[in-house]
């Protein structure tokens, strides 16, 4: 079987596989098969076209992807959880972890709250940023306001 021949077969099976889990992993992989047939139709040897398989494919995956996945999740809309990170809000309830207390009031609906560090205490009407959210805990700072 002529190599064209394989690195045609490789990028058909690389297109499946991206169509099946549009992970926009393997689609860069069929790049590289497509530069490597073509190094292949103009006689380059096996191990040339190995390399410039693994080095295109390679490439497109560090450099293209992050680009890709940007344009293509342009209209994804947040959940409730991620749509929260980032918010202000204040404290309705002292967050103290170590007695395990806290809430806080984030676009009209009440959290559980803590902070990422035991020890820490904030006291009620503080206002406070969402770092993350940890399943229905919300997981807060206090905003330092600047002066």
């Amino acid at each position: 079987m002529s190599m064209t021949i394989l690195w045609i077969a490789i990028i058909v099976v690389m297109a499946v596989i991206e169509a099946l889990t549009l992970g926009l992993t393997t689609i860069w992989f069929a790049g590289g098969a497509i530069i490597a047939a073509i190094f292949a139709a103009i006689g380059a040897p096996v191990l040339v076209q190995i390399i410039v398989f693994l080095v295109v494919s390679v490439a497109l995956l560090y450099f293209t992807r992050p680009l890709a996945l940007k344009a293509f999740n342009k209209t994804r809309t947040l959940t409730n959880a991620e749509g929260l990170v980032g918010k202000h809000a204040y404290v309705t309830e002292e967050i103290d972890n170590i007695k395990a207390t806290g809430k806080v009031k984030i676009d009209g609906m009440e959290w559980t709250a803590r902070t990422p560090k035991d020890g820490t205490v904030i006291g009620v009407g503080t206002l406070i940023s969402v770092i993350t959210i940890e399943g229905v805990k919300a997981i807060v700072e206090e905003v330092k306001e600047e002066k």
